[in-house]
């Protein structure tokens, strides 16, 4: 998505497959106001908060992960990109991270890409992936949903009315995903976006308030 990146051993690898999520979040954006704030939940090396950086030079951007690792890779290639000044780093356990910047309401979109593959895969047929990246890229507890479960309730705080909530899942997730969302009774109706082969694989969320449903274009 225009952005070149450096990588790191202990940081999870970009996959071409979430530009689905980076690519959706942008067609939203360039629709609202300039000067959208987003905020990138489980940023990693920071590719998702500076590639909307780089297509929306308006937006205002606070990426957030766990790691001294993942934090310093994306403190890194926002200098390199020369974005530091619009995008924010910070470090913690997802919003908690956030408690001290006066956020609350105030999200035009927050964007993620969470672990979603259950410990029991991890440990079995997708072990591989533990062979060079970190564990707590991949491990989405027991049903490899956790992260998502804490980000649906959590990121209602943070939203504007009409804000936006996009966020990658696994292949066959939907189903859990879209009872997550209905339990949650905050957000309109989940709309999917799909791959080339037509697989939803990531979920577009607008909080409660004034809004509409997601672009045609993206919805599935």
């Amino acid at each position: 998505m225009s952005v070149t990146l450096e990588l790191a051993p202990d940081v999870l690898v970009p996959r071409q497959e979430t530009e689905l999520l980076g690519r959706s979040a942008i067609t939203i954006l360039r629709d609202r106001a300039p000067g959208s704030m987003v905020i990138d939940m489980c940023c990693g090396s920071g590719n998702l908060a500076l590639a909307i950086a780089a297509e929306v030079p308006s937006a205002r951007l606070w990426a957030v992960d766990l790691t001294d690792s993942t934090t310093a890779l994306a403190r890194s290639n926002a200098e390199r990109l020369a974005v530091q000044d619009r995008v924010t780093i910070r470090q913690g356990d997802l919003f908690g991270a956030l408690e001290n910047d006066g956020l609350a309401g105030a999200a035009d979109m927050i964007v993620c890409n969470p672990p979603y593959i259950s410990t029991a895969r991890l440990e079995g047929e997708s072990a591989h992936l533990l062979e060079a990246e970190p564990r707590e890229a991949f491990d989405g507890g027991p049903y490899g949903i956790s992260i998502h479960q804490r980000l649906i309730r959590d990121a209602v705080d943070f939203l504007k009315p009409d804000g936006w909530l996009l966020f990658e899942f696994g292949q066959g997730q939907e189903r859990q995903v879209a009872a997550l969302t209905a339990r949650a009774k905050a957000y309109g109706p989940v709309t999917f976006a799909k791959n080339e082969d037509g697989v939803p694989r990531v979920a577009l969320l607008r909080k409660l308030g004034n809004g509409a449903s997601a672009p045609s274009s993206l919805a599935g």
